[in-house]
């Protein structure tokens, strides 16, 4: 029997692993996939210079390889999941607040105490972004690529944009037990909503850049599932009784 191949998905926390761990294990075909799941916020870690984001993404692959005993032929593709947290718009839509004790998002603005300092780092991440979105392999032949949530994770899935941390986990957790048995349903929720950004990769991410939509609730995720909800689809018709 063939070995399976590893299914690499990066996200930012640990309530992004529970939203949707349970949910990839079962929209990948277990018997020759297996899901392997890491955290890490590298689109917004100082230490990592953009110019060396690339290498550092393939760092974290390497270094999970090495762990297993894996080499680049192990892998199927590398799915990185990253948060936008608003950081393309424009200079004039962070607004100095010194009240707040972390960043307050909205709509169409971001609420700091330090705009100077909330400026510097969505350029830092935009610098990341830019390098991600036009990415298509890592270690040297991995497929990778890179999909979005607008203005988080917690804002596509759960219509939140300032959850704190036991909101986050307790939305999670029901969102997996949502969806956990309706696979179907999951694929339309990310695929079908107004928040669906899913016509074509390119442009998915051009749309994001521009704007206020890396504020707004957006995500081009559902085209990572295209293929699988289009073979689904196929199985379902095929079981329908022909008149």
């Amino acid at each position: 029997m063939a070995r399976k191949k590893i299914v690499l998905v990066l996200v930012e926390g640990p309530s992004d692993d529970t939203a949707l761990g349970v949910i990839l294990n079962r929209l990948f075909d277990k018997n020759k996939v297996h899901i392997e799941i890491l955290h890490g916020d590298i689109s917004a870690d100082y230490s990592i210079d953009p110019n060396d984001i690339v290498s550092a993404i393939g760092d974290i692959v390497k270094k999970y390889a090495g762990s297993m005993h894996f080499s680049q032929i192990h892998f199927q593709q590398v799915i990185h999941i990253v948060d936008m947290d608003g950081a393309y718009v424009p200079e004039s839509s962070v607004v100095e607040n010194a009240s707040v004790l972390k960043p307050l998002y909205s709509l169409t603005e971001i609420q700091t105490a330090r705009p100077d300092q909330l400026i510097l780092r969505n350029k830092h991440k935009q610098d990341k972004l830019n390098r991600i979105s036009k990415l298509s392999k890592v270690w040297v032949s991995i497929p990778y690529r890179a999909y979005y949530m607008s203005s988080n994770l917690d804002h596509v899935l759960h219509g939140k944009i300032n959850s704190t941390d036991e909101e986050k986990e307790n939305d999670a957790y029901a969102f997996a037990k949502k969806y956990r048995d309706d696979i179907d349903g999951f694929l339309s929720f990310i695929s079908d909503s107004d928040f669906s950004k899913i016509e074509d990769y390119k442009e998915s991410w051009e749309f994001i850049k521009k704007d206020l939509h890396s504020l707004e609730r957006y995500s081009n995720l559902g085209i990572c599932f295209a293929d699988i909800r289009k073979k689904r689809i196929e199985q379902q018709n095929n079981k329908e009784p022909k008149d």
